[in-house]
């Protein structure tokens, strides 16, 4: 696996730390040796399973069954690292957290299950506030049971990708936290700053 050994990160703890933190994967299904990808947010249950949704018309669906093999990818925070934040001489590099996953894909059908599970995703993507709460009742999530499928990922293999600058000397490696901290936070303001009108 690349990266090096001293990249990698084969906790699974922390590697499931990233899908909670996370959640939102890229999936891929291959058809025809053609790779089919799909971005979904995929919930870590009690039983290491990951549990999705899909709509039906997407043209994944359809590879969501009968254990067929699927690729997951869950992508941490990631930046560029500037020799300037060292104390020591360093070249330019990229810090980036990600998890690769494989696994058996199988589809659920079951109403009262893809209900329940639609319920207890909302619940948990609305921690830790649970400021909007989808009630069983509610009329529009009925209407739309018939345009989602249930599905359930069975992992087979992990890989946690942790380039953190591990290999430099510790002053080194808490200057990178701080600068993936802080990146992360400027950019993202930077970057809505460019494409939103508001």
């Amino acid at each position: 696996m690349y990266p090096p050994p001293k990249h990698q990160d084969d906790n699974i703890n922390h590697m499931i730390e990233v899908i909670k933190t996370y959640p939102l994967a890229t999936i891929i299904s291959i058809k025809n040796n053609t790779p089919l990808i799909t971005h979904l947010p995929l919930i870590y249950n009690n039983k290491g399973k990951l549990i999705g949704h899909i709509d039906i018309y997407n043209p994944q669906a359809e590879l969501l069954k009968n254990d067929n093999d699927i690729t997951i990818i869950f992508s941490g925070p990631q930046c560029y690292i500037s020799p300037s934040i060292y104390t020591t001489t360093q070249l330019p590099t990229w810090n980036y957290i990600k998890v690769h996953l494989k696994g058996k894909v199988n589809t659920i059908e079951n109403k009262n299950l893809l209900k329940q599970s639609l319920i207890d995703m909302t619940t948990f993507l609305e921690q830790p506030d649970h400021k909007y709460v989808l009630e069983p009742n509610n009329p529009r999530l009925d209407k739309n049971l018939d345009y989602i499928k249930l599905f359930e990922i069975e992992i087979t293999n992990w890989e946690g990708k942790f380039k953190l600058s591990q290999d430099k000397i510790p002053k080194d490696i808490k200057n990178a936290r701080l600068e993936l901290i802080r990146a992360n936070q400027e950019s993202i303001k930077n970057f809505l700053d460019k494409v939103l009108n508001i």
